[in-house]
């Protein structure tokens, strides 16, 4: 039986709720630039977790969860961007947030753990 890989699930639900924020954002708020660029670094996040369990080494799965990780805070700062503008309300903004959040320390700490097993990584 496979054994279920936390930051590869959160990863892709939260790419699901980024679907969904970009539909919104278009079909309600009319935002479409910002949208455009919460869509690619939000569903980026979980294509480069994908890669990085196929990596072919330890040192392509560090550079793949990196590249999530700054996908990751990209797609943090969107977020901030879209409250704080209050183009997203408060309450459902700070519930996305919270989910990236939550990926940014799971992938911070998977990144942290591989670095300490293989030096100069």
């Amino acid at each position: 039986m496979k054994r279920k890989n936390a930051v590869q699930e959160k990863s892709y639900a939260f790419a699901l709720r980024i679907i969904k924020l970009y539909r919104y954002l278009c079909e309600q708020k009319n935002e479409f630039v910002l949208a455009k660029q919460i869509l690619r670094s939000g569903t980026s996040i979980g294509a480069n977790v994908e890669e990085a369990i196929g990596g072919q080494s330890e040192r392509d799965f560090i550079s793949k969860i990196s590249i999530a990780y700054k996908e990751a805070r990209e797609t943090h700062y969107w977020l901030r961007l879209l409250r704080d503008a209050q183009i997203l309300d408060r309450q459902h903004a700070d519930s996305i947030i919270t989910d990236c959040e939550e990926l940014l320390k799971l992938s911070g700490s998977i990144l942290k753990t591989m670095k300490q097993k293989i030096p100069n990584s």
